[in-house]
């Protein structure tokens, strides 16, 4: 009597446990977001990442990090920019995160926090590398526009570190992929009537090194915003420094056309940077997900 008490009353905990699980594994194969995390409070002011693990989820193995900046002038903008490109590379093996960072419009901010915010976020993954089960050596920096110079900078600029950051934990990544980068903030260049003078220690294209990460940038040759000929220089100066960049022009594409409401030339994009990776050692060479 007591047993088959026992075993009516258990029936029901074990059969919402089983409709839980299978929840749980529809949304990891669709691609939702697996965990937020809290990386950064200023004042009152809290910075998450979405994190997009590989699926499934090799305990033995560490896997390579890639952060998404995302784009809107310093000003705007929203980390879903970057959610498909997470799914995608995240179904490839790679563990992904798309990051908050201070906005005018927002929290009232500068170009100068967002840097700074951008390079916390790096530190952040590394210094949890093993709680991610990601490798600190293999992280991959990704953005568009502004986020693409939020990108850059992380590897190029030394200053406008967050003062409770700790600086022994290096905020340079070990690769990028860039979309539509803002890498000229001088005179002329995107952004310079709010940087200024500062400049000089801001913009990527006036602070490339020898040992720059190796990058990638794509470009549409109708953009307004980023000149052609901007970003072929980068890529000269890039290369005379014995650092690798390339450089993939879409003739007759605007700015944001790498975007996933722009199908055709997301999955183009998506494809050569998932090469790129290839190249460098942070994918295999057997493409087969699909691009979504």
């Amino acid at each position: 009597m007591m047993e088959q008490l026992f075993t009516d009353r258990a029936a029901p905990l074990k059969l919402n446990f089983i409709i839980l699980y299978i929840a749980l594994m529809l949304m990891f194969s669709a691609g939702f977001a697996q965990d937020r995390v809290l990386y950064k409070q200023v004042d009152t002011i809290k910075l998450s990442m979405e994190i997009y693990y590989p699926v499934p989820v090799d305990s033995d193995k560490t896997n390579p990090a890639m952060v998404f900046f995302f784009g809107g002038g310093w000003v705007g903008g929203s980390i879903a920019q970057f959610a498909p490109h997470a799914k995608y590379f995240a179904k490839r093996g790679i563990t992904c995160f798309l990051a908050e960072y201070r906005i005018r419009d927002k929290h009232q901010t500068t170009p100068f926090e967002s840097l700074k915010d951008a390079k916390s976020a790096i530190r952040y993954i590394r210094k949890n590398a093993a709680k991610f089960k990601v490798d600190p050596d293999s992280i991959i920096a990704s953005g568009g526009s502004a986020g693409g110079h939020l990108a850059a900078a992380t590897a190029l600029i030394e200053v406008y570190n967050e003062d409770s950051d700790d600086l022994s934990i290096s905020c340079i990544p070990n690769a990028l992929v860039l979309y539509n980068p803002v890498i000229d903030n001088g005179p002329g260049g995107y952004g310079f009537d709010r940087i200024g003078n500062k400049y000089k220690d801001f913009s990527p294209l006036h602070n490339i090194k020898h040992g720059a990460p190796p990058t990638i940038i794509f470009l549409g040759t109708e953009d307004k915003l980023i000149p052609v000929e901007t970003v072929e220089y980068y890529k000269v100066v890039m290369e005379k420094l014995d650092s690798k960049c390339d450089l993939k022009i879409y003739q007759g594409q605007g700015h944001g056309f790498f975007n996933h409401g722009k199908f055709e030339y997301y999955q183009k994009t998506v494809r050569e940077a998932d090469l790129f990776l290839q190249k460098l050692g942070y994918l295999p060479d057997n493409q087969t997900v699909k691009i979504e």
